[in-house]
């Protein structure tokens, strides 16, 4: 059975961070642990939030205790998402390159959490720096949005070929951009490898649900840890988030129970 470490945020009620990453992963048959950088009630968009940061500190120990238990060896991937320090970040970049050190073919997903279209940056400018000069170069893939993509690149996004031009210039050999503008009524999927440019559209809408992006990784990373070409995992992970956006019409949150899971087969 493969394994993966997940990183990222733990919200209870709205479909952000780990759950929507873990639940592709999981369906496929993927043993998932899972390390919370934060424990939130629901996303912090929402009227009222509550949570607490697990500081750095903490996840080292837990780290730790997973390698002197005989367990960081026991991976097949790490997939990094929401770190909101400096600290969070820089821990991870140590953590992956000794689970290299164990592992040395072990994957790294770098989903670069940094911000979106309209508010700009989520986290701190200086944790976001790490992931861009740090985090990112030790990927074997990474996975922004357009926003994310433009601020890691240093350059503006505005189209399919804006995307492929930055995510050249980004040092890592596969990138996964998402949420391209593509016209006015499309959005744009971009996948860039070794210099390949593969582009897949999608009908833009309204009051899509936070969470998109998480169930992306979590879809593309299952299917890559189960063999499939980078080009047939970034097709999944399109289709598997149209799926999703679908069965959650007319909800706030993204309905995870409600996708046909059924398709993963195929």
């Amino acid at each position: 059975m493969r394994r993966i470490l997940v990183i990222s945020s733990h919200v209870a009620q709205d479909t952000v961070g780990l759950s929507p990453t873990i639940a592709p992963l999981q369906r496929a048959g993927i043993e998932v642990v899972a390390l919370p950088t934060v424990v939130l009630s629901n996303h912090p968009a929402r009227e009222k939030c509550a949570g607490v940061i697990l500081e750095p500190a903490a996840l080292e120990k837990m780290s730790a205790a997973l390698e002197a238990n005989g367990w960081l060896g026991t991976f097949d991937a790490v997939l990094s998402g929401y770190l909101p320090s400096v600290g969070h970040a820089t821990w991870v970049a140590r953590l992956v390159k000794r689970m290299r050190e164990i592992s040395p073919q072990i994957i790294y997903v770098c989903d670069p959490i940094l911000g979106d279209d309209p508010e700009g940056l989520y986290i701190d400018a200086a944790a976001a720096a790490v992931v861009r000069d740090a985090l990112v170069p030790l990927a074997d893939v990474a996975t922004p949005n357009r926003f994310e993509l433009s601020w890691l690149a240093r350059q503006d996004v505005q189209s399919p070929e804006d995307a492929a031009q930055a995510a050249l210039t980004l040092a890592c050999p596969i990138v996964a951009a998402t949420s391209i503008p593509s016209g006015p009524d499309e959005l744009a999927n971009v996948l860039v490898q070794s210099r390949n440019v593969q582009i897949s559209t999608v009908k833009k809408l309204a009051d899509v649900p936070h969470g998109t992006g998480d169930l992306f990784a979590g879809f593309l990373t299952a299917r890559l840890l189960n063999g499939a070409s980078v080009s047939d995992a970034w097709n999944h992970a399109t289709q598997g988030v149209a799926f999703g956006v679908e069965a959650s019409r007319g909800s706030d949150r993204l309905m995870l129970p409600l996708i046909d899971w059924s398709w993963l087969s195929t």
